[in-house]
């Protein structure tokens, strides 16, 4: 069967859509990763989709046909980090591995998974390389107290298809919304992730629930999941789907804002971290709370971290 069907469901106009159900929505999704259907009718699912908008059920159906279809990455050695990072850096620096490297230190296994989905910002990969960091060339086991980066074509190669549809049309599809809450590990992990516009929050977290997924969910910088560096976000923690709040946003900026460097580009973003890991910068306060936090839901979720 092909998506026809599904399309004249979800391309009725905002109005008009009807949501498909979550088995549904597995089936849809599972023929788009394959590749069975034709360009034309991936891109009538990207517009549609992007003016009737995602319900949870609809991405719980879109995250189980990905899970069933993707290299798991072992997590066999203690909760597994995972880090989505697919916005990159436009006007502040990029702290994605500066999180990264300090749960790192805290024993844990971190992975980043993510790709460049544009060309104007400067993206996670970039900084890790000048850190010395270079991405995975297989999916396989992360060392506790390590960071991996990982491309999306390594877990899957349709779902890398899916992302580069926005390079043509010029526009985020449901894939960019799904490798946000997309957890490729097989064992125990705790996602963090983020929302970059508050409507957001409320569908994620129902995804999140729905789905029984551990993680950390925050207002990220500039769709990134790390907290902004000038402000304290609230942060809310998910075990098994089970919601906490674990941090109250805080108005305004921080009565002392650190000294981030005034470029963005991957050199100096890498040289400021390395500042901060050397202790010559003090960690960003939102940055290390939510270090904090992500460590408090590991031993919750009973890790020995």
């Amino acid at each position: 069967m092909g998506i026809g069907i599904y399309l004249k469901e979800i391309g009725r106009g905002k109005e008009g859509a009807r949501a498909l159900s979550r088995a549904q929505a597995c089936a849809l999704w599972g023929q788009l990763l394959d590749g069975t259907v034709t360009d034309l009718e991936v891109g009538a699912f990207c517009l549609a989709m992007r003016i009737k908008g995602e319900t949870p059920e609809e991405m719980a159906g879109f995250l189980d046909a990905t899970a069933a279809r993707l290299q798991r990455v072992p997590a066999d050695d203690g909760p597994v980090i995972v880090i989505p990072s697919y916005n990159g850096a436009r006007k502040l620096p990029g702290l994605t591995p500066l999180l990264a490297l300090l749960l790192a230190r805290q024993g844990l296994p971190v992975l980043i998974h993510g790709v460049a989905t544009e060309n104007t910002r400067v993206f996670t990969a970039e900084v890790l390389a000048a850190l010395g960091i270079a991405p995975c060339t297989a999916v396989g086991p992360i060392a506790p107290g390590s960071v991996a980066y990982l491309p999306t074509a390594l877990l899957h190669p349709g779902l890398q298809r899916l992302l580069d549809v926005r390079r043509v049309v010029n526009l985020r599809n449901s894939a960019h919304s799904l490798v946000k809450l997309m957890n490729p590990c097989a064992g125990a992990s705790l996602l963090v992730t983020s929302y970059t516009h508050p409507e957001y929050a409320d569908s994620m977290a129902a995804t999140l629930a729905l789905t029984q997924a551990n993680a950390l969910l925050l207002r990220g910088t500039e769709g990134e999941a790390v907290a902004d560096a000038r402000r304290m976000p609230k942060m809310q923690g998910f075990v098994l789907g089970q919601s906490v709040v674990l941090q109250a946003q805080q108005v305004g900026t921080l009565n002392e804002l650190p000294a981030l460097p005034s470029a963005i580009d991957a050199a100096s973003t890498a040289g400021y971290i390395r500042e901060v890991l050397e202790g010559q910068l003090p960690v960003p306060a939102p940055i290390a709370q939510q270090v904090n936090h992500i460590t408090h839901l590991v031993r919750r979720m009973g890790g020995s971290h």
